[in-house]
């Protein structure tokens, strides 16, 4: 790997940009193009790029797959809790303007902003989840068969 090294420098230059970019996408979705999905998807390219050029082995010290797995269900978790508090609060299930009788525009903001997380998060970790999934099989060919 060391004769990648100009692929090694871009990279690491490239995934905190990333990084941000996809929390932009993630926390404007409601006022602009993007959301949670679209950030997830972002979100899991720096982790994947990060994989391609330094390898599966370092890629999970920076993000192990307990964590990946821990992630997805967590996200999930979200989307649907935030569904099942307004159920709570004799509403529809997913009706975010019962999260502030008050302020019906207030509980709106909030509710979009959890179930976008929600998706972003388990769009991230699955995504990185099958980039695992497929990085960890064994090669059918072996290099020198090309």
């Amino acid at each position: 790997m060391r004769h990648h090294l100009l692929l090694r420098v871009i990279t690491k230059l490239l995934v905190g940009p990333i990084l941000i970019f996809a929390l932009y996408v993630q926390f404007h979705g409601e006022y602009s193009p993007g959301g949670g999905f679209q950030a997830g998807a972002i979100f899991a390219v720096a982790f994947i790029l990060f994989g391609i050029v330094f390898g599966l082995d370092k890629v999970q010290e920076v993000f192990p797959p307990w964590l990946v797995h821990k992630l997805s269900a967590v996200g999930v978790l979200l989307y649907a809790g935030t569904g099942v508090y307004s159920l709570m609060l004799n509403s529809t299930y997913l009706n975010y303007s019962s999260f502030s009788p008050s302020n019906p525009i207030s509980g709106q903001h909030w509710g979009i902003i959890l179930v976008e997380l929600g998706v972003g998060i388990t769009v991230a970790s699955v995504m990185v989840a099958i980039y695992y999934a497929f990085a960890a099989r064994p090669p059918v060919i072996n290099d020198e068969e090309w």
